[in-house]
């Protein structure tokens, strides 16, 4: 029978279990309400995934025969590759090993998920983590590596994002190419670059295998630090294999045993040899397209370099004096080489120091010519209707309060122009810029390239004095070689360059020299004067101050050094190359002592160019129509001096003797000495 008492009793004895359960359905909702939030706080700041996701790519750098010289990047060496060139059995190694149910899930895979968790519970092992191939490439993509709830979200929530706007082939591919394999390699290609030494569709599957297991932990897993602990971390991928069916048990077995055939270890990025030439490379480049893209945008850079020319340029340099160390640590002194095809002004080679700097003399240093000027001063004259064979007298000239002198305060008296520029005589090339006007030599000389001339303002190289090499400024060994271009290309100048195309990541031509070749070219001076001035450095070779440089065929150049002995030269060409060698202090505190134009430098240009022109037809200098060919000859009243082609001692030896002869000077007070010697 009811009662109230009962029903009381019974009300009062459920009370409390109906608090707790009040408040456990509070802390349920409380706690969904905060999750929810938390949730939507990770939303709002998830990162937008762009339908042009694609990671930095490293820029490729080609010489000028196609082959690559190095990859530019800043802190990620990536070549991204399309999926397509991808062999089978490397997709297979990464799915097996890392997100069997890649083909499956929608960008999270809760079965993967409670799989791992109960591996990590039981100690077994597996190969593969909770985390799908899509979930990596967000968090490789998007997040940071923290390991945080919110950053686990968001990696989910970005994965589904991810899934919806790509297809499986293009997720895998992004993930392909983003991850990273140690010894700084980003993406298969660079992975199979530095493992293997090869492109990726040529790997074994071994090898497949082999960078499969590394993104688990690239430095642990590395077969350059630990071969034994990768060939391991390998075999648990090729099983994986064999347990999805990717590999039947007799090709995973043969796998195991193939031998991996390690490249070398991967050394230093930029080659020493080539650092100048990639840096006046980069810099163009940068200057152009600025710096991301540069180092993060795959570009593809056809350069005008010739590695062989360019070994050659560096060997030739192997035996500079050592005289001291700078304060800098730099040894002196410097030098600088720089070589260019004159028809089209490709750049096939440029070293620009010791390598000890990143400071490139080749194409920044501006220093004194000396009497490398003097064929400026000579080709105004020629359109001036003098020829080589005129006579001029070697005499005391004085202007204002300045006689400029040959070496020995000795003058020669009457010879041709030809021997005057062979031996380099001062009072001969100071009295034609007398005759011609030193505006009109400034201006053939920067018809032909030279962009350093100062022509207005106090103190400028309006004046004698520039005739025998004495500048403001003074010149770059790039623009001289440019210059002597134009005599070896019918009087054509062609402005140099570095590049010949760049392609964008996809394949698409950002610019083409092809398409800017008749802009950069300019008729300076006739072919006419072309091939006088050309035979007349001839006899600077064959007869004159530059004997050493003689290399058995016909080739054409001229000496210089600074009256200070702070600067020495020799620029000189065949029909179809043209190179500068300069030596110098960088200081501008010290002379080379014994070392002149005609010595070190003519048998660097030798030793280079005896090298660089084995590929080029010996053929003689083109004689425009109508003129007869002009040969090399000294005066006759003069005794021929021995050449020297038998190194650089004999040289310096040869040249030291006759110095008092050959080599001439121009003192003028108001340029402090700027001038030359030979």
């Amino acid at each position: 029978m009811y009662t109230p008492r009962r029903r009381a009793k019974h009300v009062k004895k459920q009370g409390p279990f109906r608090f707790f359960r009040i408040i456990i359905v509070l802390l349920i909702v409380v706690s969904a309400g905060l999750g929810f939030g938390y949730i939507f706080a990770a939303y709002q700041t998830l990162p937008p995934v762009s339908n042009n996701m694609r990671p930095a790519a490293s820029s490729q750098v080609f010489d000028i025969h196609g082959r690559l010289i190095t990859t530019l990047h800043s802190d990620q060496n990536r070549i991204p590759i399309d999926i397509n060139k991808v062999p089978q059995n490397l997709q297979n190694a990464f799915i097996a090993a890392e997100d069997n149910r890649f083909y499956d899930h929608i960008g999270i895979d809760p079965r993967g998920i409670f799989r791992a968790v109960w591996a990590n519970v039981t100690h077994h092992g597996i190969a593969q983590g909770g985390s799908t191939i899509t979930q990596q490439l967000a968090k490789n993509a998007f997040l940071s590596q923290e390991q945080t709830l919110k950053r686990k979200i968001q990696e989910a929530m970005l994965a589904l994002e991810i899934e919806r706007k790509y297809s499986k082939k293009e997720i895998l591919e992004m993930y392909m190419n983003q991850i990273y394999f140690g010894q700084g390699a980003y993406g298969i290609q660079t992975a199979a670059k530095t493992y293997f030494g090869k492109d990726v569709n040529e790997l074994s599957l071994a090898q497949c295998a082999m960078l499969a297991g590394l993104p688990n932990s690239p430095n642990y897993y590395s077969p350059f630090n630990k071969l034994e602990i990768a060939k391991e971390r390998q075999s648990v991928v090729i099983d994986q294999m064999v347990k999805y069916g990717y590999i039947n048990q007799a090709e995973g077995e043969k796998a195991k045993k193939a031998d991996l055939e390690l490249a070398k270890q991967k050394q230093s990025v930029l080659n020493p040899e080539t650092s100048y030439f990639i840096d006046y490379v980069s810099q163009q480049v940068a200057e152009k397209y600025g710096d991301d893209a540069l180092y993060k945008e795959g570009l593809k850079i056809y350069t005008t370099m010739d590695s062989e020319k360019q070994h050659a340029a560096v060997k030739a340099m192997s035996n500079l004096p050592d005289n001291y160390k700078d304060a800098n640590g730099l040894t002196q002194p410097q030098c600088a080489i720089v070589s260019i095809d004159p028809h089209t002004g490709y750049i096939l080679a440029m070293v620009g120091g010791r390598g000890q700097d990143s400071f490139n003399r080749a194409s920044m240093a501006e220093r004194q010519p000396g009497s490398s000027f003097k064929p400026f001063v000579y080709v105004t004259a020629l359109q001036r209707d003098m020829t080589p064979d005129t006579v001029m007298v070697d005499k005391k000239v004085t202007y204002g309060n300045w006689s400029p002198q040959n070496s020995d305060k000795t003058f020669s008296g009457s010879m041709t122009l030809s021997h005057a520029l062979a031996l380099s005589v001062n009072t001969i090339a100071v009295q034609l810029a007398e005759k011609v006007g030193p505006e009109k030599i400034i201006e053939n000389a920067e018809k032909m390239g030279i962009t350093t001339l100062v022509t207005k303002g106090s103190p400028n190289d309006i004046n004698y004095a520039m005739a025998l090499g004495g500048l403001t400024k003074g010149v770059t060994p790039l623009e001289m070689a440019s210059a002597y271009g134009t005599f070896a290309n019918k009087g054509v100048h062609v402005k140099p360059t570095a590049i010949i195309k760049i392609l964008d990541r996809n394949g698409n031509v950002l610019e083409d020299d092809s398409t800017s070749k008749k802009e950069n070219k300019t008729q300076a001076i006739s072919e006419k004067v072309a091939y006088e001035i050309t035979a007349m450095l001839e006899g600077v070779i064959d007869h004159g101050t530059g004997t050493a440089a003689a290399i058995g065929r016909p080739a054409a150049g001229k000496t210089g050094t600074t009256d200070d002995n702070k600067d020495a030269w020799f620029i000189g060409y065949t029909p179809d190359i043209v190179t500068a060698v300069w030596i110098g202090d960088d200081t501008g505190n010290h002379t080379l002592g014994d070392v002149y134009g005609g010595t070190i430098p003519a048998q660097i240009w030798h030793d280079y160019m005896v090298v660089a022109a084995e590929d080029e037809k010996t053929r003689d200098f083109y004689v425009p129509a109508g003129m007869s060919k002009i040969q090399p000859q000294e005066d006759s009243k003069e005794e021929k001096p021995e050449k020297k082609t038998d190194g650089i001692k004999k040289a310096a030896d040869a040249d030291k003797q006759k110095a008092k002869n050959d080599a001439q000077k121009a003192q003028q007070p108001a340029l402090n000495n700027k001038n030359n010697k030979q």
